[in-house]
């Protein structure tokens, strides 16, 4: 095969075929070969239902992947910034520069966004070669390896989420969920200068490693209570009386979101990074009450590649603990099946031997 890719085709049907070697349409163009791809919750929920929203058919299948590193193959006439043989973090989304968001300078907002493995026609990066344009492949230092590249993607989720909390040095954060994005979430508002940093999970299993990742404090919810008891208890427990400074919410589950609101103090930030149901129950009185100031989160936009870059190459971040394991291209769906049962932190696939 030329360009070997994994196709979606429903719920729990992928195929590997041969696809059309890319090539460059714009002077602008790069076509790289894809190293590594990493799965997260997202896969799993294209690979289980066939998508989120919009979903997959066997008329359209779909080839996966969107956290990926490559080592760049060739470049269009125009790119200056990159050449053949350059290590790079791909940036999944391409927006289309034009409308009022991306003139705003909020480019993850674009109304026009091409983002990989997005339903119905925009292909992914779980493929031998991909075409994308040069300004959304960073080049890497030799000291980013680039199995752990694929971890920039997440990083920068968790960037873009610390940044829209707007944490400040001294301060409490909450994060609720202890999976991938809640961890790097909790690592990056350690870089900010939070001096507490409380992870929420169910399964004591997860928060042992945040313990032992990050040092951080933790709590695990009394199930049967309500999420405003879960909260008082917390709050007393870690010495939060008036609540915390920011609550980051990395789960999408309704408790955890109404847990969230009555974590905080009195005009605290909270950021709503996890996706899960469309729409819930908030208890807005309080929310209004405590004046809180409350942001979405979606994906990432201007510098939170180049910042998780940065504390990656400076040592200021690590995120190889987080890497459990690595599948053979020809195995990829084991990997989803794998993070769909709940094992391991991060899987990723190795597309070639590069």
């Amino acid at each position: 095969m030329q360009n070997p890719s994994w196709l979606l085709y429903g719920p729990g049907s992928a195929k590997l075929e041969d696809r059309p070697l890319p090539v460059i349409e714009d002077q602008h163009d790069i076509i790289v070969q894809i190293a590594y791809v990493g799965v997260c919750g997202s896969d799993v929920h294209f690979w289980k239902h066939g998508g989120i929203g919009a979903k997959v058919d066997s008329e359209h299948p779909l080839v996966m992947g969107h956290e990926a590193s490559a080592i760049v193959h060739a470049v269009g006439s125009k790119c200056n910034t990159l050449k053949p043989g350059d290590h790079v973090a791909i940036e999944p989304g391409f927006p289309c520069r034009r409308c009022p968001a991306c003139k705003r300078g909020v480019y993850n907002q674009c109304v026009d966004m091409t983002f990989a493995a997005a339903p119905p026609a925009c292909h992914g990066m779980l493929t031998k070669y991909f075409r994308m344009p040069e300004d959304f492949a960073y080049k890497i230092p030799s000291s980013i390896s680039l199995d752990l590249a694929v971890l920039i993607e997440p990083l920068s989720v968790a960037v873009h989420s610390s940044r829209q909390a707007g944490i400040k040095p001294g301060e409490s954060v909450v994060i609720m969920g202890s999976g991938t994005i809640g961890l790097l979430c909790g690592v990056i508002a350690k870089v900010f200068g939070a001096h507490q940093i409380i992870l929420i999970d169910i399964l004591e299993e997860k928060l042992q490693f945040a313990r032992k990742y990050l040092g951080c404090e933790t709590f695990i919810p009394d199930a049967p209570s309500s999420p405003e008891i879960n909260a008082a208890a917390l709050r007393e427990r870690f010495g939060l009386a008036e609540g915390a400074d920011v609550l980051i919410e990395a789960t999408g589950a309704e408790s955890c979101i109404q847990m969230g609101i009555h974590v905080l103090r009195m005009g605290g930030s909270y950021v709503q990074t996890g996706l899960g149901k469309s729409k819930i129950e908030v208890p807005m009185v309080m929310l209004s009450e405590k004046e809180l100031t409350v942001k979405g989160s979606f994906r990432y936009g201007p510098g939170d590649y180049e910042l998780a870059i940065k504390l990656l190459e400076t040592e200021r971040v690590s995120v190889k603990e987080l890497l459990s394991s690595t599948v053979s291209f020809e195995k990829a769906t084991s990997a989803w099946d794998m993070t769909a049962a709940g094992k391991g932190i991060k899987n990723i696939i190795k597309v070639a031997d590069l």
